[in-house]
């Protein structure tokens, strides 16, 4: 996919934040065997496995990918995981997005996962553009950025272009 507009990191940029990610996922599960990571919709399945494999380069952990689609018109009743939620009993979990935005499919995200007892809930996303609409934050995130709401932002993660684009 091809991007129009400012280009506000790019890819060299963009592993160097995915790495400071990783090292902040692993400072805070420093004791855990396993973490599973869950990516919502493609952008958040390819960001989940470049987080996923930075983890697994700097430590230990056996870390386990999922991918969550959620409806972003419907997200109550229509949120879906490609592993059983039983899985997830007792562990640590991680919800990796591209654009935190208005923080609803963060939220319906991790309401999802709490439908079992986990350990714990982190969300890391690439960008934090600070117009929650929803009581959720990004506890590990590439870049926070000052944007008006009509403004649009575009992570590009493959392609010939990649890139983090303001348009």
């Amino acid at each position: 996919m091809k991007s129009t507009g400012s280009k506000i990191k790019d890819l060299n940029d963009i592993h160097s934040s995915i790495e400071r990610i990783a090292y902040q996922i692993y400072e805070c599960n420093l004791e855990e065997d396993t973490l599973f990571i869950a990516g919502i919709g493609d952008k958040g399945k390819i960001l989940s496995s470049l987080i996923g494999k930075s983890l697994g380069s700097i430590s230990k952990i056996k870390v386990k990918l999922l991918t969550l689609n959620v409806n972003k018109k419907n997200p109550l009743n229509n949120v879906i995981c490609d592993m059983p939620l039983s899985i997830l009993k007792n562990n640590s979990v991680v919800v990796v997005d591209d654009v935190l935005n208005t923080g609803s499919t963060l939220i319906y995200a991790v309401s999802y996962f709490l439908q079992v007892p986990v350990k714990s809930i982190k969300t890391a996303v690439m960008v934090n553009r600070n117009h929650k609409k929803f009581p959720v934050k990004a506890d590990f995130k590439g870049i926070s950025l000052a944007t008006t709401i009509n403004e649009h932002i575009s992570v590009i993660l493959d392609g010939p272009d990649p890139g983090i684009f303001l348009t």
